[in-house]
């Protein structure tokens, strides 16, 4: 008698338990933890993402960590206290979460990273940009304009694995010129925090160290970019030397038009918040999402969605106008 009384709890419980599931998944909880929301670029991320999660019945939580990595964990952990689904998070430093994340599985909480890959942790997905062809994008760029000279190699901060991407594709564009001996590095360092003013001050000392001898820069972003511009400028070198950036921030991309920065690489941010919402809320569904590539992150190989940039110039720049992205009187074109 026990017995059936004891398992038609267990029958109820199970019932309510998996009601109470499914009631998660048609409105699922995403935290979404980002690096910095004083980047321009990141505010446009969240705005996208929410609105797309928000359309597919998602309640979204945003937490800035203004590049302070002891402020993201204790962020993230905040959001697995208040029993999100989903984590989506914008790494500020890629190697610190691991501990973290073991604390949002154990609470059976998913991890998405976000465009940057959190290194050495047991995340369930990656959704980035191909980083690789960015920074293949941004060598040629430059090559294309100055395919000999001094070159110096203005890399993103070190506590972003992205930044270490992108040098590899720079590096596979400029090595046969190296080979060659048309292209010499005269120098190469990475910006902490992606700060412009960092890149302003460690430009001016290249131009010292190098009698202003610089043919061509490869910046990796567009904050980095405006930061040795800014250097160039004091020595009358600004459109004489190709810069090239990514992210087609608003500056960069009038700097594009004015001639003083070679390109920048337009990342659809819409594309990939969208796309990010989505795979979000099939990880909070169990569903199985449409992977097309896989990383190594150094503990596991993470199951990857890639997206496709867009090389941008002078000559292609109405693209963001006609996806949206900026209006013509934005742009002053």
């Amino acid at each position: 008698m026990n017995k059936i009384i004891s398992a038609a709890i267990m029958t109820a419980m199970l019932a309510m338990t998996s009601s109470a599931a499914l009631a998660d998944a048609k409105n699922p909880k995403i935290g979404f933890s980002i690096d910095d929301l004083r980047v321009e670029r990141w505010t446009r991320d969240r705005d996208f993402f929410i609105a797309a999660a928000e359309k597919q019945g998602a309640k979204v939580f945003v937490q800035s960590a203004d590049a302070s990595e002891q402020r993201q964990i204790s962020q993230i952990e905040n959001l697995i206290s208040r029993g999100v689904d989903v984590l989506v998070i914008v790494p500020f430093n890629a190697t610190v979460l691991n501990n973290t994340i073991k604390e949002a599985k154990k609470a059976g909480i998913k991890v998405l990273s976000y465009d940057r890959l959190i290194l050495g942790a047991d995340i369930d997905a990656y959704i980035s940009f191909d980083n690789e062809k960015v920074g293949e994008m941004q060598a040629e760029g430059v090559t294309k304009l100055q395919p000999k000279g001094n070159y110096y190699l203005l890399g993103g901060s070190p506590t972003d694995n992205n930044a270490k991407m992108l040098r590899e594709g720079q590096m596979k564009v400029l090595k046969p010129f190296i080979d060659k001996g048309d292209i010499k590095i005269v120098g190469q360092q990475w910006v902490k925090d992606w700060s412009a003013t960092e890149a302003l001050s460690i430009v001016e000392n290249a131009l010292t160290a190098n009698n202003n001898k610089i043919d061509a820069i490869v910046a990796s972003n567009d904050g980095t970019a405006g930061g040795a511009i800014q250097a160039l400028a004091a020595q009358k070198l600004a459109g004489k030397v190709p810069v090239s950036g990514q992210d087609a921030d608003l500056a960069a991309v009038k700097r594009v038009i004015a001639g003083t920065q070679a390109m920048t690489v337009y990342k659809p941010l819409k594309t990939i918040a969208s796309e990010a919402a989505k795979l979000a809320v099939q990880l909070a569904r169990n569903e199985k999402p449409a992977y097309n590539s896989s990383y190594d992150n150094g503990l596991k190989k993470v199951s990857t969605v890639l997206l496709k940039p867009t090389p941008l110039t002078k000559a292609n720049v109405n693209i963001l106008v006609d996806d949206g992205f900026y209006t013509k009187a934005q742009l002053g074109n």
